[in-house]
């Protein structure tokens, strides 16, 4: 085996793993979801449809560098997004190895809410969570609150791409966008990586909405930056 062939190899088996992770632990359920990851000469993402707790390796969508396919079941509508958070993570200085896709309950009811309180229109620098634990601020970093758009809307990818350029042009790295009444995206260097950073936001989220509706008193800014000098926190 080459060692490219290898490497893909691994790749496959490790969004199987962390898809059945996601889904017994009910961060994913029925066919929700989908986890893609950027090799060196494409991507491969599951299926569209699938369920994420009984991924097959070999059935993973295969696809080449320009995005076409070229193997496995057809790929997820999703892959457009993917391919921009890809595309706009590497011309932020930093580019993504994987990214997650889920509705987790946590992070849905927390966007349904300020989504709701907006009117159902976010403005365009709206975050999701505001700064009320230190390992948010260090695992997560800043949380985008993109407006609503359908599911597999081109424009949702659009908006995303831009919003990673503008962080990237104030400094700030990040590693996951809300998409509104939909769910998260996150991504990381590897499946494993990415989904440490899921499981820090969405255990936030539900702490954040078990406080109630009462606005929690965030970090200080001294604070953050504290964060920031130690940790190389983002924010």
């Amino acid at each position: 085996m080459s060692e490219l062939q290898s490497a893909e190899t691994r790749a496959r088996d490790a969004i199987c793993r962390a898809g059945q992770s996601l889904f017994e632990r009910g961060y994913v359920h029925a066919t929700a979801g989908n986890i893609s990851v950027r090799l060196d000469d494409g991507f491969l993402i599951t299926p569209t449809d699938a369920c994420l707790g009984t991924l097959d390796p070999a059935r993973l969508a295969r696809l080449d560098a320009q995005g076409l396919q070229i193997g496995g079941d057809r790929a997820s509508k999703t892959i457009v997004l993917h391919r921009r958070i890809y595309q706009a993570t590497a011309d932020a200085g930093r580019a993504a190895g994987c990214v997650i896709h889920t509705h987790s309950r946590a992070l849905v009811a927390a966007s349904i809410r300020a989504d709701s309180r907006a009117g159902g229109t976010l403005p365009a620098d709206a975050e999701l969570l505001p700064a009320i634990t230190p390992y948010f601020v260090m695992k997560v970093g800043r949380v985008p609150h993109v407006a609503y758009h359908r599911p597999g809307d081109p424009a949702a990818a659009d908006r995303v791409a831009l919003t990673i350029a503008r962080h990237a042009a104030q400094g700030r790295l990040l590693r996951a966008v809300m998409l509104a009444r939909l769910g998260p995206n996150v991504w990381h260097d590897t499946p494993a990586s990415a989904m440490a950073v899921l499981e820090e936001l969405e255990e936030t989220a539900a702490l954040f909405n078990q406080l109630g509706p009462d606005q929690p008193v965030p970090l200080s800014e001294d604070r953050i930056d504290e964060l920031r000098q130690h940790f190389g926190a983002h924010w």
